[in-house]
């Protein structure tokens, strides 16, 4: 028996040093992210957490929220779509509630119509009425669901890649996001999923890149270190869980849809399929159009195309 209890103490002990370990080195890199990606914009305080935003462009321009996907921050448009719109129009561009410098108050408002309301009580706030709505991916999603709360008060939507209803087939990207426990997320978030994710970054990447090459100023212009902190995994573990809700979005756009726009997606998709996410919205009065050559990430990868389909959207615009 002492033995046993010998071996028990000794396994407690490792396992204790192993996660002070994985927690040191986290909050090492979580430090490293935030000096090499600082905040750019402005927080707002709003109910249920605070929004990280720029404002950008003429303030009598036509007005665009542009909101990024899984895992991403405002940085995803800077890195090359904004210096190419913000002349003509003005442009919100935000940090999702609880991503990039944002924040959630409660895992619940991970869920796409949560996140929806606080965006427009960002909007409410900043007297911007009408305005057009640019998602990229998940960020699709959340267009969709702000389309959907307030659908005589969107002028158009620009969808890029979006989630538009459940995916099936998850991306091997997301291996490792499925974490139901808030117990377990909080734990991993604090010891090793940082580290683990800044060791398999370039796998992934290529994943989410696939088949175009990630720049390899991704990390820093493209604002992607700042995924290798405690708070963006646990936030990208409550999005991926809250894409779900996207079923319940589903049988309210043919009644509930009612601005113009399109959905763009590059044809080689690799995270989401375009003939299941895109084409089928033509249903619903949406252009679709896909690019030959092109993946998932097209706001890096394919900023000047983006930009024309956008302008080509808001010329869709209602008054």
């Amino acid at each position: 028996m002492q033995i046993v209890l010998l071996i028990l103490v000794a396994l407690i002990l490792v396992a204790g040093l192993g996660l002070l370990a994985g927690n040191r080195k986290t909050r090492a890199l979580a430090e490293e992210a935030r000096r090499s990606v600082p905040m750019a914009g402005t927080l707002a305080e709003l109910p249920g957490g605070a929004i990280h935003y720029l404002d950008l462009g003429p303030r009598d321009a036509p007005a665009l929220v542009m909101i990024h996907g899984l895992g991403g921050q405002m940085h995803h448009f800077t890195y090359a779509m904004t210096g190419l719109l913000q002349g003509d129009f003005r442009l919100i561009v935000i940090d999702r509630p609880g991503c990039g410098y944002s924040r959630r108050d409660d895992p619940g408002a991970a869920e796409l119509p949560e996140q929806a309301r606080m965006i427009w009580a960002l909007l409410d706030r900043l007297d911007i009425a009408r305005p057009g709505l640019v998602g990229h991916s998940l960020g699709g999603a959340v267009a969709l669901a702000m389309a959907l709360e307030r659908p005589d008060a969107v002028s158009c939507l620009a969808l890029l890649a979006p989630l538009t209803r459940p995916d099936d087939t998850p991306a091997p990207a997301f291996d490792g996001l499925d974490v139901p426990r808030i117990w377990q997320r909080n734990l991993l978030a604090h010891t090793w999923a940082v580290p683990m994710a800044r060791a398999g970054a370039i796998e992934t990447l290529g994943l989410v890149f696939h088949p175009e090459p990630w720049p390899s100023d991704f990390l820093e212009r493209g604002g992607a270190g700042l995924g290798l902190r405690p708070e963006a995994f646990i936030a990208s573990v409550e999005d991926y869980a809250a894409a779900d809700g996207i079923a319940a979005l589903c049988p309210d756009y043919a009644t509930g849809l009612k601005a113009p726009g399109g959905v763009l997606f590059g044809v080689e998709d690799a995270i989401l399929d375009p003939q299941v996410q895109g084409r089928p919205m033509e249903e619903f009065g949406l252009q679709f159009s896909a690019l030959p050559g092109r993946g998932h990430m097209l706001p890096i990868t394919a900023p000047t195309e983006c930009a024309a389909f956008v302008r080509r959207m808001a010329g869709r615009r209602t008054a």
